[in-house]
């Protein structure tokens, strides 16, 4: 009697521990191969263009197309050999398509009062913040950097002059009365 007992629980653990093992295995698996399976024209329907995408984009306003005109356009080398590119889009003034290696999003430029250049992907997956020396990319959704160190040649510049002509510190300025 106890011998069954005995059995019974060994193949009731061997069971258990073979669905486990097979759980595991198709919850790794499964998604590999069902990514796997996409076609070439399903990838092909995927890459549209940034302009395909946002084909109806509102009109830039007058404080969007100011801000534009203060954008860095071009390449930035960013750290970790990481780059970004930011191009005027050529449908819609005062939009911008930014790119961080695979990524790509449409901005738009926002004035802001702290003198920094903020440009917001118009689905809210992106913000990009321009300042005199350098530029940072940030997921305002998960409210972290995506990458930072981010320089363009005009910011590089800004930097050397900086370097050879540094601006007095408020900190530095004698108190009054003194």
């Amino acid at each position: 009697m106890k011998s069954s007992l005995h059995r019974h629980q060994r193949i009731r653990t061997l069971a258990l521990s073979a669905g486990m093992v097979l759980g595991m295995f198709a919850t790794t698996l499964v998604p590999q191969m069902a990514h796997a399976a996409i076609t070439k024209a399903e990838k092909a329907a995927r890459t549209n263009t940034l302009s395909e995408k946002f084909s109806h984009l509102p009109d830039a306003s007058v404080e969007q197309l100011a801000a534009a005109e203060r954008v860095l356009t071009g390449g930035y080398q960013c750290e970790f050999g990481k780059r970004i590119s930011v191009d005027p889009q050529a449908n819609s003034k005062g939009y911008f398509n930014m790119k961080l290696g695979s990524q790509s999003w449409v901005m738009k430029p926002v004035q802001s009062s702290t003198g920094a250049i903020r440009l917001e992907d118009v689905k809210g997956g992106a913000l990009l913040i321009q300042i005199l020396t350098k530029s940072m990319v940030m997921d305002p959704k998960a409210g972290r950097r995506l990458v930072d160190g981010c320089v363009h040649d005009v910011q590089r510049a800004a930097e050397a002059d900086l370097s050879r002509n540094p601006r007095q510190s408020i900190f530095d300025t004698p108190a009054a009365g003194q």
